[in-house]
């Protein structure tokens, strides 16, 4: 375990959002003395740093349900950023925060690799970082917020796998990674090869997605197509992007039926797919506790308290949540239920006799 920092003890945060320029988002909570700066009556700047938004949880969910509860914990100012997937803007987003005063940095990085000098600058300035969703490969990060990332590649290959087998169709499957640069990436894979590989089925071939791009994983997956033809009786993809994109090549090929595909966020889209039967399953990952967790730990560390983590990962205090898989069968279980989307939103008219042979009314 690292020594902790003489100014918070055990742990400092870092919010990280990406998206073009900084935007500073200024929403005033609670007045009471425990959540309002020690009483000072200033506003404290918290920095918020996401790293796209090709994939849509980062603009629908995860910035406003982090602005809604770090505003409701005390007079809170977010500075807001998105990097659009550039490792090097989301660095000058980050200096622009630390300029600007920030009390603490959540950060979701492009680069976990690059994002260390992101890291190592906000603590030369005592401010604590929180490595949001993906991890910063730092030792200068105080706090990480995430899911069970190998776990998550473990449901897909174990929900792929046994599907599979069910269908008697086990003669390959091609593989769908997520971004090389985003280490979250590298344990899905971790998880998903170590059910795959002992399975005997073949992998024909894989892929690491640059920048968890769904045109190029639709480009490379078409190639597939034509080289493997009907050997390719699954898909594993990381996420639902590289989903959406493997389908779209699918698709385009004239291939039927769709092979299993999986998948990882629960995008609306997703599960529409799931629905209509394009899409096998995705991985739902609860990011309202996610978040609002985040903007907890980050109210704590901005007044100089320290967090209490539920684990520690790579010897940085943590909370890592758990992830569900969600196919046909439990969608009014899992995101339904849980008010992530409502029955409505999923089930427009191009959908709705799909929603109804599901059960979805």
């Amino acid at each position: 375990m690292r020594k902790p920092r003489k100014r918070f003890a055990l742990l400092a945060i870092t919010v990280i959002a990406a998206t073009g320029a900084l935007t500073a988002c200024s929403t005033s909570g609670s007045s009471d003395s425990s959540s309002d700066g020690g009483g000072s009556g200033e506003t404290i700047k918290i920095g918020l740093l996401l790293p796209e938004s090709k994939t849509t949880r980062y603009e629908s969910f995860d910035r406003p349900l982090f602005e809604d509860k770090l505003t409701s914990l005390g007079d809170y100012e977010v500075i807001y950023a998105n990097a659009d997937q550039d490792a090097a803007k989301q660095q000058q987003q980050a200096e622009s925060a630390l300029t600007e005063g920030v009390k603490v940095l959540v950060l979701d990085p492009v680069d976990g690799a690059a994002a260390a000098s992101i890291a190592e600058s906000a603590a030369a300035q005592d401010v604590p970082v929180i490595s949001y969703d993906r991890l910063i490969k730092s030792d200068k990060v105080d706090y990480y917020i995430s899911f069970d990332n190998e776990q998550v590649g473990v449901l897909q290959g174990t929900a792929l796998v046994d599907r599979l087998k069910q269908d008697n169709t086990t003669s390959g499957l091609i593989m769908i990674n997520g971004s090389p640069t985003d280490a979250n990436a590298a344990e899905f894979k971790k998880g998903a090869h170590s059910v795959i590989d002992p399975s005997g089925i073949p992998i024909l071939a894989e892929y690491d997605t640059p920048d968890w791009s769904p045109d190029k994983a639709q480009e490379w997956a078409a190639g597939q197509i034509t080289q493997f033809g009907t050997e390719m009786s699954g898909i594993y993809a990381a996420n639902d992007g590289t989903a959406g994109g493997a389908i779209a090549a699918v698709k385009a090929a004239g291939t039927e039926p769709i092979p299993p595909v999986t998948g990882q966020d629960a995008e609306l889209a997703a599960i529409q797919r799931i629905v209509a039967g394009d899409q096998f399953m995705t991985v739902y990952k609860a990011i309202k506790l996610e978040a609002e967790k985040a903007a907890e730990v980050a109210d704590q560390l901005a007044q100089g308290d320290t967090p209490s983590p539920d684990t520690t990962f790579q010897d940085i205090p943590s909370t890592l949540l758990t992830p569900v898989v969600v196919t046909v069968d439990n969608i009014q279980e899992t995101v339904i239920d849980d008010g992530f989307y409502t029955v409505d939103e999923i089930c427009t008219a191009e959908y709705a006799d799909a929603c109804a042979a599901a059960g979805l009314q």
